[in-house]
């Protein structure tokens, strides 16, 4: 994907998202308009049922879009996701990953998949982003 000094620098940016950071979320990997990143789930990321909390999932898909369509060229901004809870996670981890699927001059198109440690789907975001450098 990168090299090790761009992944640092671009980690490096986004510890200033303070929400994902301090949940513990991390940035694995990068590539070219693509964000992989995951967090491991411990009790503070569990709903009152002992299940993981759908805001979990969605802040993990989010820092994901974040970071897939904004390392290369800041100022994309969200303008609409929408989630889909279809699992579980069968083990303690979380992973969500960014693709591009398209990009006009003002809105851009991911799809993320979070998945669990194993790879099994718990969850798929579309994301919509607006290009705050094409007012």
């Amino acid at each position: 994907m990168t090299d090790n000094e761009t992944l640092e620098k671009v980690r490096e940016f986004f510890k200033n998202d303070r929400f994902a950071s301090e949940a513990g979320m991390v940035i694995d990997e990068i590539g070219d308009h693509y964000a992989k990143c995951s967090l491991t789930i411990t009790d503070r990321h569990k709903n009152a049922m002992g299940g993981v909390m759908g805001g979990v999932y969605f802040t993990l898909a989010d820092l994901a879009f974040a970071v897939a369509s904004n390392w290369q060229e800041p100022g994309i901004v969200g303008l609409n996701c929408d989630i889909s809870y279809i699992g579980t996670p069968k083990d303690g981890r979380l992973i969500a990953e960014a693709k591009f699927i398209k990009q006009s001059k003002h809105i851009s198109t991911y799809s993320v998949e979070v998945t669990d440690g194993l790879g099994n789907i718990v969850a798929v975001v579309q994301c919509l982003g607006f290009n705050t450098k094409n007012r």
